[in-house]
Parts: structure tokens; C-alpha cells; sequence
């Protein structure tokens, strides 16, 4: 009986009567002062995007000159190389004006296993609201 009294009340008072502020959790981080952090942030989506789908071109391109340039260059090849079975997690970061600083976790599948990487990434902002990946998660 209980059952049908449930799914009376539920057809009377749908979800979407509920006040928005209940659907929809709010972070308790304040929104970034930085306007360059959303860009900052993109950048290192399709960075991680990058090595998630092993494209070395794609995620060179995205590299900072420092970073190209004090890297071995075998080391950013391989760091692209490996598994098909890669997926990424990026948390609220921190940025500053001109830095940029977002935890992630790397997670790579071998078998049956997951394997996660907790790291950060680091975006400098190479003028014109141009981000560049300056540190290698």
C-alpha cells in the first residue's frame, strides 16, 4: 500500500517543482577572479584529451617553449605513448595571474586493473589569452 501511495504523491509534486537550488549541487569554491582561468582550464582538457587518445601532435602543439625546449624529447613521446584504455579526472584548480595550477589523476586500464596517477598540470598564459601546458602531469 505504501507503494502506491509513493507513487501517487510523486505523480502530484514532480521533480521539477523542486526549488532549483536543490537539484542542482553548488560547489563551495568561490569562481575564479581570473577570467583566464576557464582558458587556462580548456587548455588542459584538450592536453589531457590529447594523451588520452595518444595524439602527440595535438598535445605537442599545446606545450609551453620552456617545456619544449628543457624536455627530452623521447620523454614527451612516450609520456603520449601507450594504453588505448586512458581516461583523465581534473579537479578546481588554483591560478594566479598568468599560472595556472589543476590536480588531476591519470588512469590507465592493463587487464583487469586500474592504475591512477595523481599528478597536477601547469598552464602559464603566453599572451593574447593564449595558455600553454608549462608542466607535465
Amino acid at each position: 500500500m505504501s507503494f502506491r501511495w509513493t507513487a501517487f504523491v510523486l505523480l502530484l509534486f514532480p521533480l521539477s517543482a523542486l526549488p532549483a537550488s536543490s537539484r542542482h549541487p553548488h560547489s563551495s569554491q568561490p569562481a575564479p577572479e581570473d577570467p583566464g582561468y576557464v582558458l587556462a582550464l580548456a587548455t588542459a582538457n584538450r592536453f589531457l584529451h590529447a594523451w588520452q587518445t595518444g595524439d602527440l601532435e595535438g598535445g605537442t602543439v599545446l606545450l609551453s617553449d620552456h617545456m619544449r625546449h628543457s624536455s627530452n624529447p623521447d620523454e614527451i613521446e612516450q609520456f603520449f605513448s601507450g594504453s588505448a584504455d586512458r581516461a583523465f579526472e581534473i579537479t578546481h584548480g588554483k591560478g594566479n595571474r598568468g599560472h595556472c595550477r589543476f590536480p588531476v589523476v591519470l588512469l590507465t586500464r592493463e587487464g583487469r586493473r586500474v592504475h591512477r596517477k595523481f599528478s597536477e598540470i601547469v598552464l602559464v598564459n603566453t599572451g593574447k589569452n593564449d595558455w600553454a601546458v608549462d608542466t607535465l602531469p
